[in-house]
């Protein structure tokens, strides 16, 4: 394989990746409306003369499987991408940040726009690889596909939050496996740094609530111990006891990384009507669990500690509810995967790639559920700078785009004797 790799590094063309990841941008494909998206990557298939599978996932959101055939006697792979955005850049907070808002433009060798890091430059960089391998003319025996898909941002739907727009958490890839979509193994470009990661958490949401008494203000005098948002600072202080007890736990560690809890949201009252006591308090809980442990075990685990606080708190009509259970995911280091894409990496980076454990969620979930062995590797995360909004070093784009073109040769071997 040694010969081609003259060959497909001389193949990359970086106004040609930074052109169709700018038209890439333009199209604003928050969750739920990724739609437009999916006609772009359908086009762009079309254009590499891949063959095509539209999936519509429901009205307004579709898959896309772009898929380049290979002569036969090589594994496939899947190069893995979502097409929703962590935002949709209306968000007050994000309305004036130039980089969270669907409009590509290039400053000091970087490209900003929303979705640029998570994951649109992933999806350039798969497209990039394929017109890389074409425009080497190597035939690789196994088959590469490229799968864009919806629906895989962190997020569900609860109480009055329905819709296509709070359908992610892998609704996309979960119809892709179902209808088709499966490979032998699966690259997911999200944003790791570099880094070959190894595993990730999983997700458990949990809700706990707490009951109280709907009073006016003019006739709460001696009745705050019946408040719900009262009893929940109870509650909450309780709960943030026994975080440290889940998160110390060497069954929920991973690879040397901690689980981890997060408060994510208390609901109670109505900000229109104070004069009135809620009814009603709820408070929501991020816990992620690590890859090893099944999440039926985890939903036992924490219903024991919401039966703890029911007991502890018997007057507070507690109600407790897990509405989210996404698994994680892990790869073995020895790995044939892992060893092709630590080749790929070293071949264009000059050293090899590190390893990592993450704590945030990815479609590995599913995938490997599937049998696909998947390794999340993708270039830098570029979304945490909130003054200029989400942006990508140029060059990282470049040279994933190659790492990925070599990976490909190194799963699905080539035809020829170079």
């Amino acid at each position: 394989m040694a010969g081609y790799i003259d060959e497909i590094r001389g193949a990359v063309d970086r106004d040609r990746l930074v052109r169709w990841a700018s038209q890439a941008i333009n199209v604003p494909s928050f969750t739920g409306s990724e739609q437009q998206m999916a006609e772009l990557m359908a086009s762009t298939f079309g254009e590499l003369g891949l063959r095509t599978q539209w999936q519509q996932v429901e009205e307004g959101r579709a898959n896309v499987l772009g898929i380049r055939p290979g002569a036969g006697g090589g594994p496939s792979l899947m190069f893995n991408g979502h097409m929703d955005t962590s935002y949709s850049g209306r968000e007050s907070w994000l309305a004036d940040v130039p980089g969270f808002q669907p409009s590509a433009f290039v400053e000091d060798d970087r490209l900003y726009g929303l979705g640029i890091s998570n994951m649109k430059g992933a999806l350039a960089c798969y497209v990039e690889a394929i017109r890389m391998l074409a425009d080497a003319g190597i035939t690789l025996k196994g088959d590469v596909m490229v799968a864009a898909v919806c629906g895989e941002i962190e997020k569900t739907q609860w109480g009055d939050a329905q819709g296509p727009e709070y359908r992610g958490y892998a609704a996309g890839s979960r119809y892709l496996v179902s209808h088709g979509g499966v490979a032998d193994m699966c690259i997911l470009g999200e944003p790791t740094e570099g880094k070959v990661v190894l595993g990730h958490f999983g997700s458990l949401w949990l809700r706990i609530s707490t009951q109280g008494n709907f009073i006016h203000t003019a006739f709460s005098e001696n009745k705050k111990h019946l408040n719900s948002i009262v009893r929940m600072h109870e509650v909450l202080g309780a709960v943030q006891e026994w975080i440290p007890g889940w998160e110390e736990d060497p069954e929920n560690s991973y690879r040397g990384r901690p689980a981890i809890v997060n408060v994510g949201a208390i609901n109670g009252g109505f900000g229109w009507r104070v004069s009135r006591t809620p009814h009603r308090t709820d408070l929501f809980l991020d816990v992620r669990v690590p890859p090893t442990k099944p999440m039926a075990t985890a939903r036992t685990q924490i219903m024991d500690m919401v039966r703890d606080l029911t007991e502890r708190y018997p007057d507070f009509g507690l109600e407790a509810e897990i509405y989210v259970t996404a698994p994680g995911a892990e790869i073995q280091e020895d790995h044939p995967l892992v060893a092709a894409i630590d080749a790929a990496h070293e071949t264009v980076f000059d050293a090899p790639p590190e390893r990592d454990v993450t704590r945030w969620f990815s479609d590995a979930s599913v995938l490997s559920r599937y049998g696909i062995a998947t390794v999340n590797y993708g270039t830098s995360t570029g979304l945490m700078d909130t003054a200029r909004g989400e942006n990508l070093d140029i060059d990282g784009l470049v040279r994933t785009a190659t790492v990925y073109a070599l990976a490909a040769l190194n799963v699905c071997g080539a035809t020829g004797g170079k």
